[in-house]
């Protein structure tokens, strides 16, 4: 097999989006050692990583725009540049509220990557869901790597050099892509901002029927993924009663699987249609969630968690849906307000599922899970059904 550019710009890409991914994840394993350095509450430094992840879903749409004005190359160096150096002053700051400012801007420039770097490889590629799927594995592949080598270096050194592993796995990022990604041409160089953002605008693009369809499904998806990465070790624990061992395991194996279920995925949506790949993951999220709750013994426990990571590599097939209904130049600024739309409302996950096991139970969360995805599904076949009439 030849090597060629276009898998150069993409394990550039990958790369990347691997290295800003580390840099938010580094922080969750050493919470505990972060609020007694700094003597505050978990529920401090948990604000502080809600304010990461806003950051990170709101700077989506800008970042398009970006794109579009200045190039992505340019944009995607900001963006892993960035976070080498909100990573190292995250890493140095001296009072509580320098930490809260430096995880909010880490967020932020973050966030700058992902719709831009979509944007690049859909110009780059035509089986864009092949593609969308390599490049989206950085981030379980990260969600495998960086949890252990934080908590790891937190242990051993202290939180300060754990949080600084960000920078360390994002500067080598920067001089990659820097060489390996020539200089792209901005679609709209001299088109202002301004006029682009404008309600009218914003509001034909977000009704079209295709693209409000898929939207209502990311979002939906989206609340699941965000319950299931924010508890499903805590689930593992207090429902099932594996040890924290157990579940940390449970955990690093439902990263793997969604890891590998992304490329896998989008090359199914590639060969088969967005609609139906999607409703087979929700299929397999379905049986997946359902397995967690009522499945007997460790072979349910692995199967479910097998089907899980498969269920939550949905992006890889839905993202593509997006693309496939805008014209090459509303990709940027397009792409980028609806990963905003969808990951700002899908954010509530945490809340919804965290919400629903102190009031009713862990069986009652995960069943409404299962439940999302029924309705998912449903809408994804009855579409796939009507197109074939």
């Amino acid at each position: 097999m030849v090597w060629s550019a276009e898998r150069t710009v993409l394990a550039a890409c990958t790369v990347a989006f691997f290295a800003t991914m580390v840099a938010r994840l580094v922080i969750s394993p050493v919470v505990p050692l972060i609020a007694g350095d700094f003597g505050v509450s978990n529920t401090a430094v948990g604000f502080s990583l809600t304010a990461m992840w806003f950051a990170y879903a709101s700077s989506q749409f800008p970042s398009g725009l970006l794109g579009d004005r200045v190039g992505e190359r340019r944009v995607i160096l900001v963006a892993i540049g960035g976070t080498a150096l909100a990573s190292g002053l995250l890493a140095l700051a001296p009072i509580f509220p320098a930490f809260v400012l430096f995880t909010f801007a880490l967020g932020g420039v973050a966030g700058l990557h992902y719709s831009v770097a979509t944007t690049l490889l859909s110009r780059t590629y035509t089986d864009i869901g092949t593609a969308i799927g390599i490049h989206s594995a950085g981030a379980p592949i990260a969600g495998l790597a960086a949890p252990v080598a934080a908590a790891y270096v937190g242990t051993q050194f202290g939180w300060r050099p754990a949080v600084a592993l960000g920078a360390a796995a994002a500067v080598p990022s920067v001089l990659l892509f820097a060489r390996a990604v020539a200089p792209t041409e901005p679609t709209r160089p001299d088109e202002a901002i301004r006029g682009r953002v404008s309600p009218g605008i914003l509001v034909e693009l977000l009704s079209r029927p295709p693209i409000a369809g898929t939207m209502v499904v990311s979002v939906l998806m989206a609340f699941v993924w965000q319950g299931t990465a924010s508890f499903l070790p805590t689930f593992v624990i207090e429902h099932r009663g594996y040890s924290e061992t157990s579940a940390g395991i449970v955990f690093s194996g439902y990263f793997v699987i969604q890891g590998a279920g992304q490329p896998a995925m989008g090359w199914l949506s590639d060969r088969v249609g967005r609609a139906l790949a999607t409703g087979s993951a929700a299929v397999a999220g379905v049986a997946g969630y359902t397995l967690y709750v009522a499945g007997p013994g460790l072979a349910s426990v692995a199967a479910a968690t097998l089907l899980v990571g498969v269920a939550m590599s949905w992006g890889a097939a839905m993202l593509p849906a997006f693309l496939d209904n805008m014209t090459d130049e509303e990709e940027g600024m397009g792409f980028g307000l609806v990963r905003t739309g969808y990951m700002v409302l899908g954010a509530s996950g945490s809340v919804g599922v965290g919400l629903l096991a102190d009031v009713f139970s862990w069986r009652v969360s995960f069943l409404t899970l299962a439940g999302l995805q029924v309705l998912v599904a449903c809408a994804l076949f009855g579409t796939v059904v009507r197109n074939w009439r």
